[in-house]
């Protein structure tokens, strides 16, 4: 694994900020307010969301090693119904919460992160091979100024329901687990509802949350190279884990670690 560290988020005195503003100002826009964003707090709950083709049991991985360092998890079950439907079941747990949360997401779900993340108890953000649109941004069009990634060939539709073919999600989703695993992965996977791709954030919580983001250098449902963009436009810390989309289940311990720099452990 490759690690690039920014500095970022750490502790603030008056250079450090300027400093700070003046790369993100470069590379997304300042936040309205113009203020540099605020060093996290240290954090004990973490709220983990999913994205498309999965469910929350897909970090189960990484909820071990994180419970094992004393944190508190919860997996968000996404709905993959419509986008507000999704942001409103994560916002009924973070509301649950009962201190400063890491708000996680992989993949699809990166749209609930920059939406829900705005919570007041929301204290970072963490994103995983995952979309990261701005406010009001249109993430398919972005997409499409990247080459399309593979297993976009492999969603399939009965009527409004999406997934993936076997071969697509073998290949270009789970492609660096054992075959069997992802055999197992495939036959547990959720459909989706065609709806929710429509879905626009209204809101971008990396504006003003400290945000981390770990590229998958192999992805084949997301170019990495997109998220190479959007990590860099939101002024993450980024590392970059030669994994497939599905980081999360074949380097828990990257993956883990992450999470664990974001809750200030």
């Amino acid at each position: 694994m490759m690690m690039t560290r920014r500095n970022f988020a750490t502790a603030l005195v008056a250079g450090a900020a300027a400093s700070l503003i003046s790369t993100r100002g470069m590379a997304a826009g300042e936040p309205a307010s113009g203020s540099a964003i605020p060093a996290p707090l240290k954090a004990r709950n973490v709220v983990l969301a999913h994205g498309l083709f999965a469910d929350g049991s897909c970090w189960t991985e990484v909820i071990a090693r994180l419970q094992a360092k004393g944190l508190k998890c919860t997996a968000v079950q996404n709905p993959l119904t419509t986008l507000p439907e999704a942001v409103a079941a994560a916002q009924r747990v973070l509301d649950r919460q009962d201190g400063p949360t890491v708000l996680v997401g992989h993949s699809f779900s990166g749209m609930i992160v920059t939406e829900a993340g705005v919570h007041p108890k929301v204290s970072s953000l963490v994103y995983v091979a995952a979309r990261a649109p701005d406010a009001g941004e249109d993430y398919t069009a972005l997409a499409k100024t990247y080459p399309t990634p593979p297993a976009s060939a492999g969603i399939v539709f009965d009527g409004d329901e999406g997934r993936l073919t076997e071969e697509a999600f073998l290949r270009d989703f789970a492609g660096d687990l054992p075959k069997a695993k992802a055999e197992v992965l495939y036959a547990v996977q959720e459909p989706f509802q065609k709806a929710l791709l429509t879905g626009k954030t209204t809101q971008a919580a990396w504006r003003s949350k400290p945000s981390w983001y770990a590229v998958s250098t192999e992805d084949r449902t997301i170019n990495p190279d997109l998220e190479r963009f959007m990590a860099r436009r939101m002024g993450a810390k980024t590392i970059e884990v030669k994994a497939s989309h599905l980081s999360l289940i074949s380097h828990p311990d990257t993956i883990a670690r992450l999470i664990l720099e974001a809750a200030g452990h």
